[in-house]
Parts: structure tokens; sequence; C-alpha cells
């Protein structure tokens, strides 16, 4: 609330709703379009022509790689997909029942004491331990997941795409035409999620960069904020909720005595896309497409009508992480798995903010509106009752 004289206080924006907080080169959302454009590119355009690599390439880069840049890109990728004996080791001593997203979180803190570059802030050094992250962080969340279960794969070869060896990592699948379509979902996904201007955890990531920190203590920064429910997690709990409806035949009556019962329906809304989510409509196409591909459309018709009514009665559209659930529940990754999913994606758009916010430096630095009492006199210990 506002307090104060309006002429010299402030203005204060709850949650620093609508705040222009710094200028980024990245990321535009136009609400009013209904759209998302990297680095001028309209996301919808991106998903269905480019393939990941080329998009973590563009935000990293700020430009779409050619041939030659693109296949260097991927072999780079590739080569660092190794992870250190040190960070191995605390992989295979993890507690069985450590929250994915704090095994992450300390993997990243740990990969950053054994990166090469890690005494080193420039730009280049910042490129390389991009893409390194970008490598090594698959391998983590597969590590940790099949260690805690005694069941480890193979290392994925070199020769597939970046989806393709994540859904091998995470589910044990490839070379099947099945696989081949999940892969290119997945990848479409990856370039959905990847950037999306100044949310909770991007700007975590980049209040930390500014102090000139190294960036993996910025990007642990971000995957401790995305950890929190009020950010992260929404498709793990879209997931859920059609888990536990079990049938299309319940999902009508299901949705209406939830919402009777004031329970939140997940995976609807935003903050800042009042009016829908243009990528909701590209991952609900791909959801489609992907249930017919497996001959298991259970999963798509409960979502459709719990969409249909939300719709009717709240007014309210899905978000990207609706339809991605049923994506993600058709692949048979695990459901503790879809955070650390969002991670493999983001970590190219939390990289490129810090690397821009480090390269045109500012220390972010705002201000509180005081609330407290107005200025009391100091009582001696003896003179208090």
């Amino acid at each position: 609330m506002q307090t104060g004289d309006t002429a010299k206080t402030p203005q204060y924006s709850p949650g620093l709703d609508g705040v222009l907080a710094g200028e980024s080169a990245l990321c535009h959302v136009d609400e009013g379009e209904g759209g998302l454009r990297y680095c001028g590119y309209a996301v919808s355009e991106l998903a269905d022509k480019a393939t990941f690599e080329e998009v973590a390439y563009l935000l990293l880069y700020g430009e779409l790689p050619s041939q030659k840049e693109l296949k260097d890109f991927s072999a780079q990728i590739a080569a660092e997909s190794i992870l250190p004996g040190h960070v191995q080791t605390f992989l295979g001593v993890v507690p069985p029942t450590a929250h994915p997203m704090d095994i992450l979180r300390t993997s990243v803190s740990f990969l950053g004491m054994t990166d090469p570059d890690g005494g080193d802030h420039s730009h280049e050094a910042n490129l390389r331990k991009s893409i390194r992250l970008l490598a090594q962080i698959p391998l983590v969340i597969a590590a940790a997941h099949r260690v805690v279960r005694e069941n480890l794969l193979a290392p994925p070869q070199a020769h597939l795409s970046f989806a393709e060896r994540l859904l091998y990592l995470l589910t044990g699948r490839r070379d099947d035409d099945t696989a081949k379509v999940m892969a290119r979902v997945l990848d479409r996904s990856l370039t959905l999620y990847a950037e999306h201007e100044f949310n909770a955890s991007t700007f975590s990531a980049r209040v930390t960069a500014s102090t000139m920190t190294d960036l993996h203590s910025a990007i642990t920064s971000a995957i401790g904020t995305l950890k929190g429910p009020l950010h992260g997690g929404a498709n793990e709990a879209v997931a859920e909720m059609f888990i536990d409806i079990k049938s299309p035949e319940r999902a009508d009556r299901w949705v209406r005595e939830a919402l009777a019962s004031k329970q939140r329906i997940m995976g609807f809304g935003h903050r800042v896309l009042k009016k829908g989510d243009a990528r909701s409509a590209i991952i609900q196409q791909q959801a489609e497409s992907l249930s017919r591909k497996c001959g298991d459309p259970r999963w798509f018709e409960i979502a459709t009508t719990v969409d249909q009514v939300m719709q009717q009665s709240k007014g309210l559209y899905p978000n990207l992480d609706f339809y991605t659930a049923v994506a993600y529940l058709l692949m048979g990754i695990p459901r503790e798995l879809y955070t650390p999913v969002f991670v493999c994606s983001r970590i190219t758009g939390w990289c490129a903010h810090v690397i821009e916010q480090q390269d045109h430096n500012r220390l972010i630095r705002p201000r509180a509106l005081y609330t407290g009492p107005t200025r009391r006199e100091y009582v001696p210990l003896d003179r208090r009752g």
C-alpha cells in the first residue's frame, strides 16, 4: 500500500508487478499480440522450424547459427557431456530422499568449483561455462535419478540431438519411430521453455550476477528460486491432477467439484500473460499429435475437458505447463523430474541473462517502502519494564 507524501514517496508495486527493473535484448513478451519473441524471432516460428540447439545458440550469441556454427556448437555440447569425478562421487552418495532440485542446485554449485574457467568472469569464459552447463545438467539429473534407483544407463551417443539424448537419459527410449516423435515434441517444449524475460528465477540470477560473482553462483540462485512452488513445479502438479482424475469420463465432474470446493486448478493463468499464453496452443497441438502416435488419447482427452470447463466457468486459459504435462506423461518422464527438465531448457535463458547483466552491469539495489514505527527514543536497559 502507498503511505506518506505521494509527491515525495516513490510508487510502490507489490511483487514488483509491472515494474520495469532493467533492460534486455533477449526476450520480448507482447501480450497484445499474445506472443513471445527471442532476440526478435517469434517463438512460434522457432518451435516450428528450428531445433533447440539453434535456439540455445541464438540466446547465447544473439544470432541464429550458420550450418557450420551449429555443427560446431552441437559438437561442443557433445564434448562437454561429461561430469567431473568429484561431482559423480557426490551424486553417488546423495540421500535417496533428496529432492531432485536440491541435488541439481548443489551439483551446479559443485560444478562451479571444478570448472576450468571458474576464476575467469570474462564474456568468452562465461559462454564456455554456459555451454558446459547446458551439456552437464541433463547428466546430473539422469545420474541422480538412476543412481538412487540403481538403474544406470550407458552414456548417450554423441550423434544424437540434445532432445534425443535427454529423452534417452530420462526414459531409456531411443531409435524407434515413437521415440523419434517424442524427441521432436520434447525439442519443441525445450524451445518454448527456454526464456521468458524477468521471471522470478531469471531476476534472481541477474541480481546475483550484478554483484559480479561467478556464473555458477548466479545459476545456483536461479535453481533455488525455481524450486519454490509459486514459480516452478506447475506441470508436475498438472500431471498429478490428470492421474487423480484417471479417466476422461470423470474429468468434467472432477474439475467442477474441485472448483466448488475452492481448490486451485493448476496450469491456468499467468502473471504477465493475462489474455492467454500463445505457447500453450503450440504444445497442445504437439501433445495431441503425440497422443495419436502413442495410441493413448486418455491424458489429452482429460486435459481438453478440464480446459473447456475452466474457460467456461472461470474464463481462464491454459498456460504452457498444462498441455506439457500431457506430453511428458506420454513420454514416460518421471514426474519428479519435470521441473529439472525445465532447467535443461531455461539454463540457456538464465546464462544469457547473466552474460547480458555482467556485460552492461549496474549493481541491482532497489529501495523498500518503510512501514515500521516512526522515530523512537532509546530507553536504557535498567529502565525498561
